[in-house]
């Protein structure tokens, strides 16, 4: 069993689409066809059934998936062992990221990995934090740079690598604007623009507004707080940003008394999964 046609039938299992898959491996559509028609051939059994443009795994398919994870997994991690007994410092990193930290706190980091070791192949994915954490739960990243979950899993190692205050914030023009004090009751009549509720930082503010026994009133989601700072810029409700996106004068930040929101952002991983070299150097990045 070659570990390319794994690698293709994985891909197909999890995107549930042969073209998804090509893109995913950087190969064409035929090509992966090629790779599953010929692991099927040696197995002896279909592995996926097609319906119209449908694809399922079959019996067989479902039994295989666990185990071809496995083997992949157990491959890359000899690769990693060789390497790494060599001192070296390359191969693939893959990293999952979300789309605020990606754009606002890691390029300095990136850029200098990179400079440093360019013989590392980054191998980068902007998820939201909650699918990242997901993912690297599932083994499929070497590193996750997210949003910290506000209670973490076991099998979770996780390094905070900043603090990330939030500010409420509005429109200049919003009639929240005009006061000088406010408390969250004063906020719960209004409409707030946030993320989903699934996500963390929703799930922080969610939390201040029930321990107050206050109604929370989520009238739009944004999940990239980009486009949430540009719909609370233009009147549409107040909503929730870190200080390094609430300071350059856009929105206002709102004088809430006694109300004080941070999360964490930082590096995880799997415990379970050895880290290779170019995975330990980039964290010592991160924290240097």
């Amino acid at each position: 069993m070659d570990t390319q046609h794994l690698h293709a039938f994985v891909a197909v299992a999890e995107t549930g689409s042969f073209s998804a898959a090509g893109q995913r491996l950087h190969l064409t559509q035929p090509a992966i066809s090629k790779r599953i028609a010929t692991l099927e051939q040696q197995l002896d059994t279909p592995l996926f059934d097609r319906v119209g443009r449908k694809i399922s795994l079959t019996h067989a398919g479902v039994s295989l998936l666990p185990n071809a994870r496995r083997i992949l997994q157990e491959v890359a991690d000899a690769e990693r062992a060789i390497m790494d007994l060599q001192g070296e410092v390359r191969g693939q990193l893959s990293i999952a990221t979300s789309h605020h930290i990606g754009l606002h706190r890691l390029p300095p980091t990136l850029r200098h990995f990179t400079e440093r070791y360019p013989e590392v192949k980054l191998d980068l994915h902007f998820l939201d934090s909650e699918q990242a954490y997901h993912e690297v739960l599932q083994g499929r990243f070497d590193l996750g740079i997210v949003t910290l979950a506000p209670e973490s899993d076991p099998h979770i190692a996780e390094d905070i690598i900043w603090r990330d205050q939030l500010d409420f914030v509005v429109a200049h023009n919003h009639p929240l604007a005009e006061h000088d004090r406010m408390t969250l009751a004063d906020l719960s009549p209004w409409q707030a623009i946030l993320p989903d509720s699934g996500t963390y930082t929703t799930r922080l503010v969610q939390q201040l507004f029930d321990a107050e026994a206050l109604s929370l009133d989520i009238g739009m989601v944004a999940n990239h707080l980009d486009t949430l700072k540009m719909m609370v810029s233009i009147g549409l409700g107040w909503g929730v940003l870190p200080q390094t996106l609430s300071g350059d004068g856009l929105v206002q930040p709102l004088p809430l008394e006694d109300v004080v929101l941070t999360r964490h952002l930082g590096a995880i991983h799997h415990r379970q999964r050895s880290l290779n070299n170019a995975a330990r150097v980039f964290l010592q990045f991160l924290k240097g």
